[in-house]
Order: C-alpha cells, then structure tokens, then sequence
C-alpha cells in the first residue's frame, strides 16, 4: 500500500502548531491577527472571468513530497513580480517547511514585492495557523475538507471571516465537494491530485465541474501544464487555474503564464 504523505505531513503540523504555542500565545497572535493591515481580496479576483476569460493564481513552490527539489533557489520576491508581469491574478505561496521547502518569509517577500492578492497555502489543522497567517499578512487561506472534521471547516470559515481572510476550500471528491457546500464554502477548489498518494488526473476537475451550482466558483487545482489543458477545463466550465511546478520550471514565468491565458 502507498504511504499516506498527508498523513504524515498532519501528523508534522500538530507537532509545529505545539511548538509554535510555547514561543507566541494564542492570545497574543489573536491580538496581532486582529490588528489593522492592508488586504487584498483574493475571493473578489477570482469571481468572474478576467479579460481573456481566465484567472490564474500562480503559486510559489520549491519542492513537493512527490517531485522533490523543484526550483531550491527559488527567490519568492523575483518570481512573484515576474508572475505579475504575466498578468497573474493571484499568488498561492507555500509556507510548510518540511516538505515544501517553503516558510513564512517566503510569503511576506512575495507579497511585498507585488500587488496582488496571496494565499498561504499550507496545512491547517487548527484555529491557531488561522491566526498566524493573518498575522503574517496573507489575503487568504487554504482548507482541505479531507483533513478537516465538518464542525471545524465550518468554524474555521468563520474565524478566517473574523481576521479579515479569504478561503479557498479544497475538494477531492464528490462526497469532499458535498461538506464543503453544507459548510457554506463559496471558493472550491477541486484538487486534480489525490494527497494520500499525490497521484494526479487533471481530468478529474473537468469531471466535476458540473457539480457547481452559483454561488460556488470552481478553481482548477494540480497537473495543469498548458493551454490544451486549460482549454478542455475551460470547456467544462472552469475559469480560474491554481499552477505550480509548470510556472515554476518554465524558463519564462511571465511569458508561460501569458500562453495559458492566451495572450
């Protein structure tokens, strides 16, 4: 049987949010989470189709458990702008160490270095990471429904809505799809790839698709590597691509994010 990798990363992040309690307080990063910074709604950018007809958030990412090292000397600053350059519409930034090589600095550069809205992308298990990314200065935040009880979906969306963050909820399933709607998530992405294995079938979000019904938006997640992809997610209703490991290995970012938009 395949090894469980979000497992294992779970059972990393309760060990880190254990650290991280005994160095800054719950109440003291709720304090900081609460305190008045400059947003950027994340949400608002991806509820309709831009002017070629497709959104793309374009992520920062410098390894994965599955492909390992991608681009280590990664500068999040040089490649957010050169993403903006590309006519992004969002940033997705890793911020898990362990098995992304990513880190909150990483996501402060990025978003320093640009206008656009960014997402933390991690692993969150508990109400105290929710804090930590408003305090770090994220637009918004990535739940996975797999990882979550329905309760805690529920009242993490609430919480993000408290500290003036957006969410993008995760999906790999029907069933997955189904309590993200019941939480009443209206951002979903549907994860191409299945995170026990990190097995990926970019068909899977076309497949899905249908499933939407207004005012829940789709955002295409995982495999995506070019514009006959973004085309045939494109034709199952899908406006707004969330891609990785293609922008990142591309010799050109600015210019390979213009080709899947069509530019």
């Amino acid at each position: 049987m395949a090894p469980d990798i979000l497992e294992a990363i779970v059972r990393q992040k309760k060990t880190e949010v254990a650290m991280a309690r005994e160095s800054v307080s719950e109440a003291l990063l709720r304090r900081r989470a609460e305190a008045p910074r400059d947003r950027r709604p994340f949400a608002a950018a991806l509820a309709s189709p831009g002017p070629s007809g497709v959104n793309i958030i374009a992520e920062i990412k410098r390894a994965s458990p599955s492909k390992g090292s991608i681009r280590p000397d990664l500068d999040p600053a040089v490649y957010a702008r050169l993403y903006e350059e590309g006519g992004a519409d969002a940033l997705s930034v890793l911020t898990d160490t362990a098995f992304f090589q990513g880190s909150a600095d990483d996501l402060s550069a990025a978003r320093s270095a640009v206008r656009l809205p960014v997402l933390r992308k991690d692993f969150i298990i508990s109400p105290y990471q929710i804090l930590e990314s408003a305090a770090m200065g994220a637009d918004a935040i990535l739940l996975i429904v797999r990882i979550l009880a329905p309760s805690q979906l529920r009242d993490y969306l609430v919480l993000a809505g408290d500290v003036g963050l957006d969410v993008l909820v995760e999906v790999h399933s029907e069933a997955e799809l189904d309590a993200a709607v019941q939480a009443e998530a209206a951002l979903i992405g549907i994860n191409n790839r299945n995170l026990r294995t990190f097995d990926t079938d970019v068909g899977r979000a076309s497949r899905m698709a249908g499933l939407f019904q207004p005012p829940r938006v789709a955002v295409a997640e995982s495999g995506i590597q070019s514009r006959s992809d973004i085309e045939a997610l494109a034709a199952a209703g899908i406006f707004n691509f969330l891609i990785g490991e293609s922008i990142v290995r591309s010799e050109d970012p600015s210019r390979f994010i213009r080709s899947l938009k069509g530019y």
